[in-house]
């Protein structure tokens, strides 16, 4: 069984569906063939082809890959966060009613995660549970929102209905910190991004909201976890020298790795070897950030062809702990 448990999707969002969220900032989808534009209002912001609004291109690709089942879900810029909720959650439940229609016809194959407005509790709650039950495996949320991270409270009682509620969750990162220093290069997705997710995983230990979170929660974190796997000792070392960071925190901070999972987006075997010993191989899930070009080229290949993981470590981040994680059948 191969299961890429992270992938994205972006629906033909047209310019006119795209206004009732917001006329200037809201994205849509400039198409030419199989070619196309994510555009925010009238900029262009990012170059995409058809497998990622295109289920039957899509099939086709989870054909070439040898993937068994792949889970889509929103590209980030989509996530609406700062508008208002009165606009927010009818374009979250338009988002998450395309992203079914697009598993029509191939819904043992295509899976999907929902979107929900994050800014919002009841709202974010109550479509959460909505998008469970007419068939997404689960929910994708941003790492913040605005400059609340996920220590917030009202973004730990998010969790915590996710958690109480058989909803699993994907973190990833997004709205990345670093602004005028990181203008070239790609230096927000290189460097702010693996950031931005470290500090989601760290929000939530060093606030204590582990401790009070069911262990029921099943959580994700995109992109490996970021620099979470390199620089935990750095963590553990400022927790047992540094009253500041232990005052919220009662455990040592890598203690908590057995409460979430990390994907394996890593692109390299010494990361992913080094990711696999600090989480544990039933804690990593073949995760291949497709169909973009910073994802995985090759999907899974990084995993199969690894020169030192057991058959069964490969086999469970291959597929045995997605099946687990999001309860597939």
């Amino acid at each position: 069984m191969k299961i890429d448990m992270h992938s994205h999707f972006f629906p033909a969002i047209t310019q006119d569906e795209a206004a009732h969220l917001d006329p200037l900032r809201a994205p849509w989808l400039h198409r030419d063939g199989a070619k196309g534009q994510i555009m925010v209002g009238d900029k262009p912001f990012r170059p995409v082809h058809d497998v990622l609004w295109d289920p039957a291109r899509r099939i086709e690709h989870l054909d070439e890959q040898g993937l068994d089942i792949q889970i889509m879900c929103a590209t980030p810029v989509m996530f609406g966060y700062d508008a208002p909720i009165e606009r927010a959650l009818p374009w979250a439940q338009r988002m998450n009613d395309r992203a079914m229609q697009m598993t029509v016809g191939h819904e043992s194959r295509l899976k999907v995660l929902a979107q929900v407005p994050l800014q919002d509790l009841e709202a974010a709650c109550a479509e959460a549970s909505r998008a469970r039950a007419i068939g997404h495996v689960g929910v994708q949320i941003g790492n913040h929102v605005g400059n609340h991270d996920l220590d917030q409270e009202h973004l730990v009682s998010f969790l915590d209905h996710c958690g109480r509620n058989d909803i699993p969750v994907l973190v990833h990162p997004w709205d990345m910190m670093g602004g005028e220093r990181m203008r070239k290069w790609m230096l927000p997705w290189l460097v702010a991004m693996p950031a931005e997710t470290q500090l989601g995983i760290l929000s939530l230990i060093l606030s204590g909201a582990f401790e009070r979170l069911p262990e029921s929660l099943r959580i994700c974190f995109a992109h490996g976890g970021g620099g979470f796997a390199f620089l935990l000792g750095r963590v553990d070392n400022a927790w047992r020298h540094r009253d500041i960071v232990r005052q919220d925190c009662p455990q040592l901070p890598s203690s908590y790795v057995k409460r979430f999972f990390v994907d394996s987006a890593v692109f390299d075997p010494g990361a992913l070897q080094l990711l696999v010993e600090v989480m544990g191989s039933e804690r990593v899930m073949l995760g291949s950030d497709s169909p973009f070009p910073l994802g995985e080229q090759q999907i899974g290949s990084g995993v199969a062809h690894h020169p030192t993981l057991a058959e069964a470590d490969k086999s469970r981040i291959l597929g045995g702990n997605a099946q687990a994680f999001f309860n597939l059948h």
